[in-house]
């Protein structure tokens, strides 16, 4: 939970259930268009991969795809597709290690955690997802992020 506060002596706890993992796997532009699914399962090169795969199916440029050192980015199936996507016009580019401010979909994550999703919305796994799902369907509508450092 970003924050939280109570009065003085009182005791506060929030219930959690063991167990959930919500993976979110998305991309977003200094336009505030996103695109990406979450999933309560494990998430594997090839869900990766088939999104990725996807998308660049869809693109009309050259796109660079800004992937973090997740292992699922690294693998050999990533390797292989890698040139398949690259004529399609999607670069996938693996930042450098520890370089979370060269990737803007991390803004997107603190944002999302630190302003979008309430601490009520962490009581029960349903209203996670929901609240989740809710918040990243609205990026570019309703919930706007202003990227104040241009590439």
């Amino acid at each position: 939970m970003p924050y939280g506060w109570q009065f003085r002596g009182e005791d506060v706890c929030i219930p959690s259930e063991r167990g959930l993992r919500l993976n979110i796997f998305g991309m977003i532009d200094r336009r505030n268009r996103y695109e990406g699914f979450t999933t309560t399962e494990n998430m594997t090169a090839d869900k990766v991969a088939d999104f990725l795969d996807r998308m660049s199916l869809r693109i009309s440029r050259r796109t660079f795809v800004v992937l973090d050192n997740a292992s699922v980015h690294r693998c050999r199936l990533m390797r292989e597709l890698r040139p398949v996507w690259e004529k399609r016009g999607a670069v996938p580019f693996l930042s450098p290690p520890y370089s979370p401010h060269l990737n803007i979909a991390e803004t997107l994550w603190r944002i999302l955690k630190g302003k979008w999703l309430r601490p009520v919305d962490y009581l029960y796994t349903d209203t996670l997802l929901y609240a989740t799902n809710r918040a990243l369907a609205a990026i570019g509508s309703g919930l706007k992020i202003s990227f104040t450092h241009a590439a």
